[in-house]
């Protein structure tokens, strides 16, 4: 059992045991250790864009679009498996995330995402779509409401069906192989963050309600703090051309 799994427990535990002294049947709660509840989950790998594009180019070419949309995107697997044609518009280069697909035993269940920050449309760059234009003419269902991502025999990928070729894939674009697909979201979200976007924008653009989960990608990056120290530079010689000609010191050493 993960830790993060039994975080939850010891938390959904502690929650009943509560109730059970709010109701006078404990006198108190005997879940009291220190940050028992609190979730710590090992950092996950976080991608280059070239590892990106190279893992990209190892899938079937049907597929292609799954990982671009995914690590550019932000989107869930049942976020991309349950897109339709008619929510991608390519002119305004947006994706209109409404539903998301959950697997259940063997049927698949279409439903609105879990939260309404979860229905968003997000912003795709420019870069993908000439790739989307060439995966709905060749690949997607031609009717408004057909599904954009479809298997070699009609059916909607299954993580089953895909777990096979993703860790050829990951062997071909020299990918380790404990990185997963959700770590392509997890790396769209690092990506995102990187370009300096707000705490809120990260939050609108992962389609998350709480502000919990954007700050976690907001913590430092070198090549962050790197480009935080050259606009610096910038700002300094800007002060020192724009200072009178009579100031006697530099701003720089």
């Amino acid at each position: 059992m993960g830790q993060s799994t039994v975080a939850k427990a010891y938390r959904l535990l502690r929650a009943i045991l509560n109730t059970a002294v709010d109701d006078g049947i404990l006198a108190r709660n005997p879940c009291r250790l220190k940050g028992a509840g609190e979730e710590r989950p090992a950092e996950r790998p976080v991608l280059s864009l070239e590892q990106v594009f190279a893992l990209a180019d190892a899938v079937k070419p049907r597929y292609r679009c799954m990982v671009l949309l995914a690590a550019l995107a932000s989107l869930r697997w049942g976020e991309l498996v349950g897109l339709q044609r008619a929510d991608i518009d390519l002119e305004s280069a947006t994706v209109n995330v409404r539903r998301t697909v959950a697997e259940v035993g063997a049927t698949l269940v279409i439903k609105q995402t879990k939260t309404t920050a979860g229905r968003r449309l997000v912003a795709l760059p420019r870069a993908l779509v000439q790739d989307l234009a060439f995966h709905l003419e060749h690949y997607a269902e031609a009717d408004p409401q057909g599904r954009v991502f479809v298997g070699e025999k009609g059916a909607s990928p299954r993580r089953s069906y895909w777990t096979r070729q993703w860790r050829e894939a990951k062997a071909q674009a020299g990918v380790p192989n404990a990185f997963h697909f959700h770590d392509l979201r997890h790396t769209g979200n690092h990506l995102a963050a990187a370009t300096g976007a707000s705490t809120r924008e990260l939050m609108g653009r992962m389609g998350h309600s709480s502000m919990r989960a954007a700050l976690i990608y907001q913590h430092r990056t070198l090549a962050r703090d790197r480009q935080i120290a050259e606009d610096l530079d910038n700002l300094i010689l800007a002060a020192e051309m724009g200072a009178s000609g009579g100031a006697s010191a530099s701003l720089g050493t």
